[in-house]
């Protein structure tokens, strides 16, 4: 049953990716010209107010139109820092109701529908008690969606960003040799890796992310236009930068090591006293 709970999360998690990927080979293939008479609410509100405010970085920046993307991109992590930071704060809080989750798993260990379901409520009382919201790891990915196709668009439909070049590439085609995906590949496994440090088992059922987004990214960046490599890049590194000063990983996973450490050694004293006591009525009784 929980291979089959598993294997559902799994197909659930390449289906939204793949629907990611239907969607951006898709769309934005338009010849129409984005601008700010251009129709319909998508094109309207969300690509043109993309295309405008690269441009107005690009010419801030002297018609850099690569700098006019890295610095959108700042602004828009910017904006969903907050609910970046719900989640970095859901996933400490997860860390240290591990070890309850395991003593809940482990009391409720039969395998008969009545205990698995009560399983289920403990869990999610647990998870209430300590504003734990399991969804929080999948909402940034999904609010993100719309943000990716809408600057995917406003490259393809704004001909000053399709055709400027970036070092050896133009922002609308693909890299020729590849450079950019294979960056953008390897700080989204970091992203990945430095975000899920930590985890134990019980939220491990999304680990599978941490080596399918890259492969997925680095297929996306082969085809796609380069710039939204770029974009994936300057993402990347500002989520990791953003996790180790919010949620430092490496730091929690030293305290939480400490912690188990001093529990080991506290049942190793409890369990040495016991034996003295033990050892100590044996002889009594001897006597």
């Amino acid at each position: 049953m929980k291979k089959k709970k598993n294997l559902k999360k799994k197909l659930f998690v390449i289906g939204l990716v793949i629907a990611l990927v239907t969607v951006l080979s898709g769309c934005g293939y338009s010849t129409d010209p984005i601008t700010k008479d251009s129709p319909g609410f998508w094109s309207h509100y969300i690509v043109f107010p993309l295309s405008w405010v690269i441009r107005w970085f690009a010419d801030a920046f002297g018609g850099n139109y690569a700098v006019g993307i890295i610095v959108v991109t700042i602004i828009i992590r910017l904006i969903i820092m907050p609910l970046m930071i719900k989640q970095l704060k859901s996933q400490k809080e997860m860390m240290k109701v591990q070890p309850l989750l395991k003593e809940l798993q482990g009391k409720y260990a039969s395998k008969d529908n009545e205990t698995k379901q009560k399983l289920q409520q403990e869990t999610m009382r647990l998870y209430q008690e300590h504003n734990i919201n399991p969804m929080m790891g999948c909402l940034p990915l999904i609010i993100q969606m719309p943000i990716l196709i809408g600057f995917y668009q406003a490259i393809s439909r704004t001909a000053e960003i399709k055709t400027d070049s970036f070092l050896w590439m133009t922002l609308g085609q693909p890299d020729p040799f590849y450079i950019l995906p294979i960056i953008a590949a390897i700080t989204t496994f970091l992203s990945s890796k430095i975000s899920m440090m930590g985890q134990t088992q019980q939220n491990k059922t999304m680990a599978m992310m941490i080596y399918f987004m890259p492969v997925m990214i680095l297929f996306m960046g082969i085809t796609l236009p380069s710039a939204l490599a770029l974009y994936w890049i300057i993402g990347n590194i500002f989520t990791v930068f953003q996790t180790l000063l919010i949620n430092n990983p490496f730091k929690a996973k030293k305290l939480q090591q400490a912690e188990e450490a001093a529990k080991a050694e506290e049942a190793r004293l409890k369990k040495k006293a016991e034996h003295m006591k033990a050892s100590k009525r044996g002889g009594k009784k001897r006597k």
